[in-house]
C-alpha cells in the first residue's frame, strides 16, 4: 500500500510555545486515519498544516508523492470539512456544494452532474432548493461534506465535523461517514477529541499528547495493549482503573505485584518485566474486565464496598471503595449488587496491565 500522506520531522511553534515537537506520520492510500488527543494536543494544528492553512515551522509535507510544503491550499488536491458548517446562508443547498466547481468556471454541465452526483450519496436530493436556515444541523453536516465531495479531492480532512450535533445526530452521521469512506476508498483523515469516533470509524488512530505522538495502531491495538498510562487511560469508557502497586518477584515474563490492602497477583508482561522486588508500578485494568464475588472471597484481588451504582439498562456501572482506591466494575445490566454491600473485587489476571514508574507498559 503507497502512503498518500506523509509528514517529515513536523514542528510548530506559535512563538516561544513548541506545540508540535518534531512529528513524522504516514497515511496509507485509502486509509482512514483518525487524529486523537485532549484539546490543546495539537491535532487540529496537525490538520491544518496538511491543508496549508498553517505553515509548519520546520519539516515537510508530501501528498500523493509530492512535496507540498510550500503550495498553495488551492492545489494541494484536499478538501476540508470544518466542525463549523461554514455555508453561505444566501445560497442553496445546491448552490453551496458547487460553489467550489463555479468559482474554478467548470463547464455548467459537469457542475450539474456533479452536483447531483453528490447529492443522491448524500440523499440530499430533496434539499436542493432550500436555504442553509431551513436545514437540521445534520443536513447542514452533510452538505458542508457535499461541497468538499464535489471537488473529487486526493484527501479528505474532518476537522471535528460531528461536535455541534446531538448524540443521536452523531451518530448517524457517523454510519454515513463510514459509509462514504467504504464507498469513495478515498484517504481520510479526522481530528476528533471523542473516543468512541475514533474507534468506530478509523483503520488507524493516531494518539496525540502534547504535539507528541503517544501510539499509532489499529482502534484494538490500542484498546488492548496500550504503549502507556496516557493512552490507557485516553482509550475506552469507563477509563480504565489504576491501582499504586510495588514489584515482589518476577519469574520470566511474569511479575507478581503487591496490591495495597489486598492480594498479590502474578501478571505475563509484554516487555522485561521489573527485575528486583520492591519497584513502584501501577496496574491498570479496565472496568469489563473486573468482576464483584462475595466479601471474604479467597480468590478477590480487593476487599471492597459498593458506594455508587449507574444502571444504564444494557450495563451497570458499579462504583466500589477499596484499600487501593475507588475501582470502577462494569457488568450486565441486571447485576445483583446493592449500594453499601461490602463485596470482593476480581481482577482478570490475563487483562491486566502493569506501567513502570514513568508511565510505559512493562
Amino acid at each position: 500500500m503507497s502512503s498518500d500522506v506523509e509528514l517529515k520531522n513536523i514542528k510548530k511553534r506559535f512563538g516561544n510555545v513548541e506545540v508540535i515537537k518534531d512529528l513524522s506520520l504516514t497515511v496509507e492510500r485509502g486509509q482512514f486515519c483518525a487524529l486523537l488527543g485532549p484539546s490543546g494536543c495539537g491535532k487540529s494544528t496537525l490538520l491544518r498544516i496538511i491543508a496549508g492553512l498553517e505553515q509548519a515551522t520546520e519539516g515537510s509535507v508530501s501528498i500523493a508523492g509530492n512535496d507540498v510544503t510550500n503550495v498553495p491550499p488551492a492545489k494541494r488536491r484536499i478538501a476540508m470539512v470544518f466542525q463549523s458548517y461554514a455555508l453561505y446562508p444566501h445560497m442553496t443547498v445546491a448552490q453551496n456544494i458547487s460553489f467550489s466547481l463555479r468559482v474554478a468556471k467548470a463547464p455548467k454541465d459537469v457542475i450539474q452532474k456533479r452536483t447531483a452526483e453528490v447529492a443522491r450519496m448524500l440523499q440530499l436530493e430533496n434539499l436542493l432548493e432550500r436555504k442553509p436556515a431551513q436545514l437540521s444541523g445534520g443536513q447542514r453536516q452533510r452538505v458542508a461534506i457535499g461541497r468538499a465531495l464535489v471537488r473529487e479531492p486526493q484527501v479528505f480532512l474532518f476537522d471535528e465535523p460531528l461536535s455541534n450535533l446531538d448524540a443521536m445526530l452523531r451518530i448517524q452521521m457517523r454510519v454515513e461517514i463510514a459509509k462514504l469512506h467504504k464507498d469513495l476508498a478515498t484517504t481520510m483523515i479526522y481530528v476528533t477529541h471523542d473516543q468512541v469516533e475514533a474507534m468506530t470509524l478509523a483503520d488507524k488512530i493516531v494518539v496525540l499528547d502534547r504535539g507528541v505522538i503517544s501510539q499509532v495502531g489499529t482502534p484494538m491495538e490500542l484498546y488492548q495493549q496500550p504503549a502507556n498510562k496516557f493512552v490507557a487511560s485516553f482509550i475506552g469508557s469507563p477509563t480504565m482503573n489504576f491501582v499504586a502497586a510495588t514489584t515482589k518477584g518476577t519469574d520470566g515474563a511474569n511479575v507478581t505485584v503487591d496490591l495495597p490492602g489486598g492480594h498479590p497477583i502474578t501478571v505475563k508482561t509484554r516487555g522485561a518485566p521489573q527485575k528486583t522486588g520492591n519497584a513502584p508500578v501501577e496496574v491498570g485494568i479496565r472496568p469489563e474486565h473486573v468482576r464483584l464475588v462475595g466479601a471474604g472471597d479467597p480468590t478477590a484481588s480487593l476487599p471492597g464496598t459498593v458506594q455508587l451504582l449507574e444502571r444504564l439498562g444494557n450495563a451497570t456501572i458499579m462504583y466500589v471503595d477499596t484499600p487501593a482506591g475507588q475501582i470502577v466494575v462494569q457488568d450486565d445490566g441486571d447485576a445483583a449488587a446493592h449500594t453499601g454491600e461490602n463485596v470482593g473485587v476480581l481482577f482478570d489476571p490475563a487483562r491486566v496491565h502493569v506501567f513502570t514508574a514513568d508511565a510505559r507498559a512493562a
